[in-house]
């Protein structure tokens, strides 16, 4: 199969984290014990030699209990962090839904993040302004346009965050965890538009605890623990002996 085949390909993929091994209390005693090169720093490795590929239009699941890697891949794949070794490469516009209230500014008003995401993703105001409408009316937060984001519950802000990334079909689609503080009702409105997107052709990285949303959503998964990639394959037989593991 030819490389463009695949919209995103992860080579042997490891990346790694400098933690400080001793215990400081204050940032003045962090830059002095830096400055005098005494800061001890102790090797973490994340993410360690994964290797993935996904065809366009696939939807994959990353599953794993907390502290398995997923987030940190997903966070490489967007370009958020750099791998220590191996290389990744994506083909085609990527809509990561990675951290809850990213792009957004607290002590702004949902109508002004509406326009600041809008921006951070490279739409223009004449685009935005066409679109504002869908969006209110996806996030279902009419009576909330005009109340700073800081005074909004996670899953309004999981809402807003959504609707803007979405409301037009990206070539790859990122979503981690960010549907889990929602409500029922509203994740399955998400789920509804995610199928639409795959059914157009856009391809899924999703991360989720919830095995039974990863059956219904994705084809294939890939089971990570410990930063080591466990199995990889059809959704089905990855699921099964992930949940055979944690009963």
């Amino acid at each position: 199969m030819m490389s463009e085949d695949y919209a995103i390909e992860v080579n042997d993929v490891t990346i790694r984290f400098n933690m400080a091994s001793e215990k400081i209390d204050n940032l003045k005693e962090y830059v002095i014990k830096l400055v005098k090169k005494e800061l001890i720093f102790q090797e973490f490795l994340a993410v360690q030699d994964v290797s993935m590929k996904v065809k366009r239009g696939e939807a994959w699941a990353l599953i794993g209990v907390n502290g398995s890697g997923k987030s940190t891949l997903l966070k490489a794949i967007s370009g958020i962090l750099k791998p220590y070794k191996g290389n990744i490469v994506v083909r085609g516009e990527v809509a990561p839904l990675i951290e809850l209230g990213a792009g957004f500014d607290a002590n702004l008003t949902a109508r002004e993040n509406i326009y600041l995401n809008g921006t951070v993703l490279g739409h223009s105001k004449k685009f935005m302004d066409e679109h504002f409408d869908e969006i209110v009316d996806f996030a279902e937060l009419h009576d909330f346009l005009d109340t700073p984001i800081k005074n909004f519950s996670s899953g309004m802000t999981a809402r807003l965050g959504f609707s803007v990334a979405t409301m037009v079909d990206p070539d790859i689609l990122i979503c981690d965890e960010i549907l889990a503080v929602g409500d029922y009702l509203f994740q399955q409105k998400c789920m509804e538009r995610m199928n639409r997107m795959l059914s157009g052709g856009t391809t899924l990285l999703f991360v989720s605890h919830n095995i039974e949303s990863v059956r219904k959503l994705c084809d294939h998964a890939m089971w990570l623990d410990h930063g080591h990639m466990k199995m990889s394959g059809e959704v089905g037989p990855v699921c099964d002996a992930y949940m055979k593991m944690h009963k």
